[in-house]
């Protein structure tokens, strides 16, 4: 037995967005059911190096098929200035959970970064409008790319504002997209009027406010996952049906997290998990709501179930590189 080392261009051809969608909403369907182990989120802080460690294990049975593995995964802010290197590395071990062997070590940046978009699509079909048209982006970095590939997959997206401060990421990322939609620079209120919006900023103070916010838009808040990181006004949070993908990851690292710290913000203001509206146990979006929100911090069973797929369909292609990392063939 040999383990596949899978690269970036590995992961990104054998991870498709259609495919990748309902196998993330099967794993927040087996999360809510109680079928998976997830641990907490583990940190370690280094703020000598303006960054951070963490690890992400699970063990999800969806079923038909089960699976294993850990991401290990940093955010480090000063990478690209400093070091010119993504904000944001990670590894993945996909395991097989009946003799624990390794069956891949695969890139885990361009793994979060399908899984995230993909968990914000499942998340949009569920709360946003049947028939939203437009989509506004604030945040133009690598995740951005994503959130519109995935959330494009499962709605009629014709008109895109992206919103960043930098415009050579803003001009990067609608040379990326402008042969397939009607898509144009703006500001953050412009994108917060939009059907439906994602949020994709590293922001500690708010910077999307209520009045920006169309009456019936859907917001992805996927940029808070740390401790103090904040991009959305309370009072949008207050107003909005408030949708989380976990109880401790959000209240300690997501966009609800400050709020929820000060006793602002409680438990009676959220309305329910993803999970708890995948599996029917609550609505998703009904006719008398206005803004939906959901807090996304990621979580591992994702990780595990998006490396089920890019592994299963790179051992069928012959993708990578397969090594002996055990030493079995010594």
């Amino acid at each position: 037995m040999e383990t596949l080392l899978l690269n970036s261009d590995d992961v990104n051809e054998n991870a498709q967005m259609g495919e990748l969608i309902p196998v993330i909403e099967d794993a927040f369907a087996a999360y809510e059911r109680g079928d998976a182990q997830m641990p907490p989120k583990s940190y370690i802080d280094l703020p000598q190096y303006n960054g951070d460690f963490r690890s992400m294990p699970a063990y999800l049975d969806a079923g038909e098929w089960d699976a294993a593995g850990i991401k290990w995964v940093n955010v480090h802010t000063d990478n690209n200035e400093k070091y010119d290197l993504p904000t944001v590395l990670g590894t993945m071990i996909y395991s097989d959970p009946k003799n624990a062997f390794p069956l891949a070590v695969m890139d885990g940046t361009s793994l979060t970064q399908l899984r995230t978009g993909a968990a914000a699509a499942v998340a949009t079909d569920h709360l946003a409008v049947e028939d939203a048209t437009s989509m506004g982006i604030v945040g133009a970095g690598v995740q951005s790319y994503t959130q519109l590939e995935a959330i494009a997959t499962i709605r009629p997206i014709e008109e895109v504002v992206i919103s960043d401060l930098d415009e050579e990421r803003v001009a990067k990322f609608i040379d990326a997209f402008e042969d397939r939609f009607e898509i144009r620079a703006g500001s953050i209120a412009d994108a917060a009027a939009c059907d439906i919006l994602s949020t994709v900023t590293p922001v500690e103070s708010p910077i999307v406010s209520r009045e920006d916010v169309g009456e019936h838009t859907h917001i992805n808040a996927m940029g808070a996952d740390a401790e103090g990181k904040h991009e959305l006004a309370d009072e949008i949070l207050f107003d909005a049906k408030l949708v989380i993908d976990d109880y401790e990851q959000t209240t300690h690292s997501g966009e609800i997290n400050v709020p929820w710290s000060e006793g602002v913000l409680t438990d009676e203001d959220i309305y329910g998990a993803i999970g708890e509206i995948v599996v029917g146990e609550v609505p998703g979006r009904t006719d008398t709501d206005g803004i939906t929100v959901f807090d996304s911090t990621g979580l591992a069973v994702q990780d595990v179930a998006a490396a089920r797929v890019v592994y299963e369909h790179a051992d069928e292609n012959d993708n990578g590189y397969p090594f002996d990392l055990v030493g079995l063939n010594a």
